[in-house]
């Protein structure tokens, strides 16, 4: 993470080197901020845990809900168990100190073709349209995403917000900053591009579960 923040400093103390100038104060900062363009949102009488869960499972997208963050593993055991899967997993190192199973085989680094399900947690859930955002990085490899048939995802209630710009701020605001590549996911990967017929898992997941913390 030092070598990306690093890096990121060295590129923008380049910028203003060539400006001729330092980094902004508070008040410069906060007059451009004040200039960032304010879109039109949908508006939405609706409970952002309500209409998350609703739009997500329209989509063919699975939503359990768990109090709290030990339960996660006992919930991810039963979706494995109901889907006939093998004790193994790639699990986000994010999630990695949660009470796993003795017997769960985890790897935490990216997925391969022996990972028949991975584990992964969101930074942010999107009542708008029901989606997920996943930040790619060393706690939460980008092929967890993808490579799996069946994906569960970790989203705390308390991240759901109700339009994408909303999302988007979070993400800014992380500590790590912004991650190489992030995901946002609507449910299991679908085509109709065969006879105009909707397959599930055609560029990745056939089924995506949501494990709801909170």
């Amino acid at each position: 993470m030092n070598a990306r923040v690093n890096a990121r400093e060295a590129i923008l103390n380049s910028v203003r080197s060539a400006l001729k100038r330092g980094p902004l104060d508070d008040t410069q900062r906060a007059a451009l901020d004040a200039r960032i363009p304010q879109h039109t949102r949908p508006a939405q009488d609706e409970d952002l845990v309500a209409r998350f869960m609703r739009k997500f499972e329209s989509r063919a997208g699975t939503v359990e809900r768990v109090t709290g963050f030990d339960a996660v593993p006992a919930a991810v055991e039963a979706y494995r168990l109901g889907k006939g899967l093998p004790a193994r997993a790639a699990v986000g190192a994010a999630l990695k100190d949660l009470p796993w199973p003795a017997d769960f085989e985890m790897n935490h680094g990216a997925a391969g073709i022996a990972e028949i399900l991975s584990v992964s947690p969101a930074i942010a859930g999107i009542a708008e349209t029901g989606s997920l955002m996943l930040a790619a990085g060393p706690g939460s490899p980008t092929t967890h995403n993808f490579v799996p048939d069946d994906h569960v995802v970790v989203l705390e209630a308390s991240r759901i917000v109700g339009h994408f710009e909303e999302a988007w701020t979070i993400l800014r605001a992380r500590a790590e900053g912004m991650p190489r590549a992030t995901n946002i996911i609507s449910g299991p990967s679908r085509t109709a591009d065969v006879e105009q017929t909707i397959q599930l898992g055609a560029h990745g997941p056939r089924r995506v579960h949501v494990i709801l913390v909170g």
